[in-house]
């Protein structure tokens, strides 16, 4: 009887987790961010001034997502004031608009933008500080901007004697590595080393490769201590528990954004102005597919979508898997549907793409596999040079 009661106890948990099947980060609670693990840094933060660049992802899952500014301050931390990036505290600028300085309102910390015109703090900014912490989540692509604004942070930091601690959080692209080299004379906001589109590093581990390749202005090094998490690996299965920016509202659309984004250097649409960017792309003509979808205004994600109020025709991405990794696939395509030519392209393709080699290769003709092929030398270099800073198996 012992033996019956057991085998239905057994079914019945499998059944239930057919019917609610959850994420490896959420069950049991086995990764820890390092913003978790306060017995790592929080003697180190006795007696200091302290700064921090945070935002809405800033939170601590397993502390039922409390944020860390309000946990740091029930800590008694003297924490003098906030940065913050692109899209802002709470997440919720438009990519590119400008966020301004402000005041929270519910701590009444003074918050600093490093977005618009001050990329990078100034002396002033941080002299009243003697640690800065970094603690977002980033999404494992070179020309997401946020690790443009660990550079800078961690160059300030640099040049003014201060320390930088860095939160490490997961890469939900970390299991793999790909895409072109950044190359010399293509460096922007939106790639700043030469590091392929996936990067396969977490901020931590990339902070240190920026220190040990001496990528910071003039080679100088920063002060660093990296908080790792506990329970993670490169070949972790992540869900993110809160958007990293507004018009990356899941985790599908993070999967999808290191291939898609490729079509913010083109006419196509990629779906901004819609509640599902960065997995659906199409233009104004019916020769890009049978798909159809309009973009409209949408306040808090997108206010002036490209081909904002036009009937726009393409391909769904929602369906493909969750195990997506980055192509050429969709923009090819795209391109030869088009029948643009070199229309097809704006002047922002080669600073995103960190070359100019891949509208060269497109424009002549070549198929996206013999572009990705193009790259696998520079890869297997990269490779290498990344196994010196990893900290997670």
């Amino acid at each position: 009887m012992k033996h019956t009661k057991n085998l239905f106890l057994i079914l019945f948990l499998t059944s239930i987790c057919f019917l609610f099947p959850f994420s490896p980060n959420q069950s049991f609670g086995q990764i820890l961010m390092g913003s978790e693990r306060p017995d790592l840094y929080l003697t180190h933060l006795q007696g200091k001034k302290v700064g921090i660049v945070a935002n809405q992802t800033s939170i601590m899952p397993q502390s039922s997502n409390q944020h860390i500014v309000d946990y740091l301050l029930s800590q008694n931390v003297n924490l003098k004031k906030v940065f913050v990036p692109e899209h802002g505290f709470r997440g919720t600028a438009d990519a590119g608009e400008k966020v301004d300085n402000s005041v929270d309102q519910k701590t009444g910390l003074p918050i600093i933008s490093l977005y618009g015109n001050n990329k990078k703090p100034s002396a002033d900014q941080i002299k009243d500080l003697d640690v800065i912490i970094f603690d977002l989540q980033d999404v494992g692509v070179r020309f997401y901007t946020y690790i443009s604004t660990m550079h800078y942070i961690m160059e300030a930091a640099a040049e003014n004697g201060k320390e930088v601690i860095i939160f490490d959080r997961p890469n939900p692209n970390g299991n793999y590595v790909a895409g072109p080299v950044l190359k010399k004379g293509f460096e922007s906001f939106v790639g700043m080393h030469p590091i392929p589109v996936v990067h396969g590093l977490t901020v931590g581990e990339l902070a240190q490769m920026i220190n040990g390749e001496k990528w910071l202005k003039g080679g100088l090094t920063c002060q660093i201590k990296v908080i790792p998490m506990n329970g993670w690996s490169h070949s972790s299965i992540y869900s993110l528990p809160v958007k990293p920016s507004p018009n990356l509202p899941n985790d599908l659309s993070v999967k999808l954004y290191p291939s898609t984004c490729f079509f913010e250097g083109t006419v196509v649409s990629l779906g901004r102005g819609t509640y599902f960017p960065f997995q659906v792309y199409g233009y104004p003509d019916s020769k890009f597919g049978e798909f159809t979808f309009t973009p409209v205004s949408i306040d808090g994600m997108s206010k002036t979508p490209p081909h904002q109020d036009k009937l726009c025709y393409g391909r769904d991405l929602r369906k493909e898997s969750l195990d997506h990794r980055f192509t050429l696939e969709y923009l090819v395509e795209a391109y030869q549907k088009s029948g643009m030519k070199e229309k097809f392209f704006n002047n922002y393709f080669n600073t995103l793409a960190g070359t100019d080699q891949i509208k060269k290769m497109i424009l002549a003709g070549k198929s996206a596999s013999e572009i990705e092929a193009s790259w696998q030398s520079e890869l297997e270099s990269f490779n290498k040079l990344r196994l010196n800073y990893l900290l997670y198996k």
